[in-house]
């Protein structure tokens, strides 16, 4: 029984922030784009392929997160294993994210340095 409610509680929780950020990071990822690559089209192109792969990344990883899932058998461990998980992806997404914008940076400087 508490496997059950710690699954909902991790997929519902991880993929609410997992569609917010990628929302958000579309979002603000225009203007950060248009400022390193100054080509409009090209932008939206790239930051859709990017949206794209980051929801399949992370919703792929929550789902084979579940099948390593241990059995819980207190509300105690329930709260601790979920919020462990929850935290993983986090980390997870921030790692992500980061990695993105280095490597638009360092294409941005390789390109202007041709």
């Amino acid at each position: 029984m508490f496997n059950i409610i710690s699954y909902i509680i991790f997929l519902t929780v991880s993929s609410y922030i997992t569609i917010d950020v990628g929302r958000r990071c579309f979002r603000a990822g225009k203007s950060y784009l248009e400022y390193l690559i100054h080509d409009s089209e090209m932008c939206l192109t790239i930051n859709r392929i990017l949206l794209g792969c980051y929801y399949l990344l992370n919703l792929g990883y929550i789902a084979v997160n579940l099948a390593f899932w241990d059995r819980v058998s207190s509300t105690e461990e329930m709260m601790a294993v979920t919020a462990a998980r929850i935290g993983y992806i986090a980390l997870i997404l921030c790692v992500l994210h980061y990695m993105n914008i280095f490597s638009l940076y360092f294409l941005r400087n390789k390109l202007t340095l041709k």
